[in-house]
């Protein structure tokens, strides 16, 4: 069977992160600008290789200056490294439309192994009359693993950003001719 190219339709996709403030409230982010490939020869997808990446300086928590933090030295330091990158390893069906993604996921010049689970939603032509496929992608990263080790400790001794990183991503590819 031949190899089939998706690629990931930014329009209809997006990429969320969640993080504890102060450990007792959650604040969200996004990415803006991302870029992925699916490469299969599965029509379920089963051992895919997916490619995708994230533009730092697209960072959006919806406050600017937080959002310039972040971008800085003490976090992503989006100078140095403006890409944050994740290569699969593996995409297996669990059962059903749920699949195990393993990978390796690269922030700033840390590159860990790290397993997500990934719902498949289907596929169905658009308008056009092309293809498109829907996944929702979601885990959970220590961002001390990945040399994020910004604190900011206040006064009374409470920490500022929790270490866990919710991870919710929702990606639609388009299949290319």
């Amino acid at each position: 069977m031949a190899t089939t190219k998706w690629v990931l339709d930014p329009m209809h996709s997006e990429v969320q992160f969640k993080v504890k403030h102060l450990v007792i409230s959650t604040v969200t982010g996004s990415f803006r600008k991302f870029e992925g490939e699916v490469h299969t020869e599965s029509e379920d997808f089963t051992d895919s290789e997916v490619s995708f990446s994230l533009d730092v300086n697209s960072i959006d928590t919806t406050q600017e200056a937080r959002d310039e933090h972040l971008k800085s030295a003490e976090f992503f330091d989006a100078a140095t490294y403006p890409k944050i990158s994740f290569k699969s390893t593996k995409l297996a069906k669990v059962s059903g439309s749920d699949y195990k993604l393993d990978g390796h996921l690269t922030i700033k010049d840390v590159t860990k192994p790290v397993t997500l689970d990934v719902e498949f939603g289907g596929s169905a032509a658009d308008f056009y009359g092309q293809t498109k496929a829907g996944f929702e992608i979601t885990g959970k990263i220590n961002r001390k693993d990945f040399s994020l080790t910004w604190d900011g400790i206040t006064e009374a001794g409470s920490i500022v950003v929790g270490e866990d990183i919710k991870l919710i991503i929702n990606a639609q590819f388009t299949k290319q001719a």
